[in-house]
């Protein structure tokens, strides 16, 4: 490869080609606006015009804690001009899981939503690493730009952050210049974003992924996926948040590299799904499984087939969800397998597609099925899947500062991915089940790690173990302290309290005593799992408890 395509691959000239190439031509729409191509890009100048100035420069990172709005695609795409990186942290994480995402990815600058003041006042004082906050008010927006929706942040909130030791900066006065930096070497191996995913026995790994990456994730869902059926006359609906990779691969990229318009909303929402996709006329969207089965749960109506959607790209479910979905939207979902580390190796297409499946080995990769020794399995037999590329900087360059889980990863160089799945007689992928103790909650992973960590530290509790029941509900099972009494509800108030509302349990099991490996004194959680819900189990939902994000 030469010095051009190295340059030309990073996603920072992919959007000057567009803005270029499309001018004036609706890119993204959000609420009642609307912006070009054209638009963006003088606003992915001017964010990196005000961020140079502030110091930032090539390797840098800068924390994004915001929901979804114009202003963070122009902050990344801003940033990747650069040559600094994104670290997109989930909106709903607090306390010590925060403070080390922020400490962890060396962030020296954080851009939030002011509404993230509360949470954020607790950890500030204790990430000295963070020597800047940009903040976007979003309640009062100026209309003097057609591109910023701008905006002074609350002097209140600025003060606070400012007492905080912190230099403060409005969004509005860090992109009030007129779009000329100094131009930077930016090249497909250099990183572009990290994205913390859980751990299973540690903290959550930061994800360090290469500008090359999301370029190839975009051609493939455009190219492979949709067969090029995809142009300006298309919308994509991007509900799903965009501290997650598909939001970018499927929704963010894939509009801009196909000339199409994109629209783009805060969070997802069942009840104004199909309203904002009619509205905007969607015609592609994306997202997990869990957005799948919380719209098939919804009342259904006579009107559900009418609607623009044609493709709904992503969400592994089972077989029968997948053609009940399909019948009752009229719409293809079109599955693939995934990860935030690999992108999608195997993916089904408009041409090849198997209903149930994960969709087919793509040929940038590797991919073999093994059993607990490394022996290769047989077709249609389950064992974990093992993944490896081949073409240059298209997975993770590395989990950040992690080089020890970087290898293990890594070992017999093969990607270990921790998932169990098995290739069928037509090489079609099926996902099975995960093989690590990780947990998935309503589209988000869940460390049981991080979770019980949170609870053991409970002043009451003596350990605990979490576990996964009835799909995706999350149990506690605890054991206090000798002559220790808490409550259900004071126990999920302490954990709501430190962690993000998606990880906080559902259920409370009160034990005498964990199930354990008389050799190893592990806890044996295959038993908890058997034993499932039991009389004793205490529900938060069915008590009506109500839990504060």
């Amino acid at each position: 490869m030469n010095k051009n395509i190295a340059r030309d691959r990073v996603m920072h000239a992919l959007l000057e080609r567009k803005a270029a190439e499309y001018g004036g031509r609706t890119y993204i729409c959000y609420e009642d606006k609307e912006f070009s191509f054209e638009d963006v890009n003088k606003a992915a100048n001017r964010v990196a015009s005000g961020l140079q100035k502030l110091g930032v420069s090539k390797g840098d990172k800068v924390a994004v804690v915001m929901d979804n709005c114009p202003e963070e695609i122009f902050l990344v795409f801003g940033l990747s001009k650069l040559g600094a990186v994104s670290v997109l942290i989930n909106v709903y994480h607090k306390g010590d899981i925060l403070k080390y995402m922020l400490d962890h990815a060396d962030c020296s600058v954080l851009v939030m939503h002011s509404q993230y003041i509360d949470r954020l006042r607790v950890v500030l004082p204790e990430t000295p690493k963070v020597q800047s906050v940009i903040v976007l008010e979003k309640d009062k927006a100026k209309e003097d730009s057609k591109v910023f929706d701008g905006v002074e942040a609350a002097s209140a909130v600025m003060d606070e952050i400012r007492v905080l030791g912190k230099q403060a900066v409005a969004w509005f006065e860090l992109v009030n210049n007129d779009g000329c930096y100094q131009p930077v070497d930016v090249l497909w191996f250099d990183p572009l974003m990290i994205l913390y995913t859980s751990g299973t026995t540690g903290l959550s790994k930061g994800v360090l992924l290469p500008q090359n990456l999301l370029f190839t994730m975009t051609e493939r869902f455009y190219n492979w996926v949709l067969e090029q059926n995809l142009s300006k006359e298309d919308c994509i609906y991007v509900p799903s948040p965009l501290f997650h990779a598909h939001a970018w691969h499927a929704g963010v990229n894939l509009a801009l590299l196909s000339g199409a318009r994109m629209a783009l909303v805060k969070r997802f929402s069942a009840s104004k799904y199909w309203i904002d996709a009619r509205k905007y006329g969607c015609t592609v969207t994306t997202g997990p499984g869990a957005a799948v089965k919380l719209l098939l749960s919804a009342e259904p109506k006579p009107d559900d087939a009418d609607n623009p959607l044609r493709y709904f790209l992503g969400g592994q479910t089972a077989e029968r969800i997948t053609e009940a979905f399909e019948r009752r939207f009229g719409l293809k979902q079109y599955e693939f397998y995934g990860s935030t580390e690999l992108g999608s190796p195997t993916m089904n297409s408009i041409s090849n597609r198997k209903i149930g499946a994960c969709g087919k080995r793509h040929p940038d990769f590797e991919i073999k099925i093994v059993d607990d020794n490394g022996v290769e399995v047989k077709v249609n037999e389950t064992g974990e899947i093992l993944a490896r590329p081949l073409v240059p900087y298209t997975v993770l360059t590395e989990y950040y500062k992690l080089p020890e889980k970087t290898v293990e990863a890594w070992r017999d160089l093969w990607f270990h991915t921790g998932d169990c799945g098995f290739f069928d007689e037509d090489g079609y992928l099926h996902f099975a089940d995960r093989k690590k103790d990780s947990l998935r909650r309503r589209g988000e992973n869940v460390s049981s790690f991080e979770v019980e960590r949170i609870i053991n530290s409970h002043p009451s509790v003596l350990e605990s173990a979490v576990i996964g029941v009835e799909g995706e509900e999350i149990m506690m099972c605890v054991v206090l302290k000798l002559g220790q009494s808490i409550s259900p509800e004071e126990l999920i108030d302490f954990c709501g309290e430190r962690m993000a509302y998606f990880m906080v349990p559902r259920y409370v099991r009160f034990m005498d005593a964990l199930p354990k490996n008389d050799a190893t004194q592990r806890v044996e959680k295959f038993k908890l799992r058997e034993e499932g819900i039991t009389p004793d189990t205490w529900d938060r939902e069915k008590s009506g408890y109500k839990l504060k994000r």
